[in-house]
């Protein structure tokens, strides 16, 4: 036996349901999602197009790459080198 959370199956339930109506069409579900927002009169953010504005994200980023720090990591022995020491 399989354990069921109701709640789970309720949201899953409803989904399908949701998704029937459309026949399962991604873009027509999309597109009634966006009408959805259109008639709830709120007002809705889009990162995308304030990055797309040149706006500063809310996400700090660093403005270059990172500087290689010398001598924080041991340089690798070679082959070579070994075969110097060892001799």
């Amino acid at each position: 036996m399989t354990w069921s959370d109701p709640i789970v199956d309720e949201v899953r339930r409803v989904r399908d349901e949701y998704a029937a109506r459309f026949n399962y069409d991604l873009r027509a579900i999309y597109r009634d999602l966006k009408a959805q927002e259109v008639r709830s009169g709120r007002k809705i953010v889009s990162y995308a197009e304030s990055s797309a504005r040149g706006e500063q994200s809310i996400v700090p980023r660093p403005a270059s790459p990172a500087q290689a720090v010398r001598g924080s990591v041991p340089p690798q022995r070679t082959q070579q080198a070994e075969s110097a020491v060892d001799s």
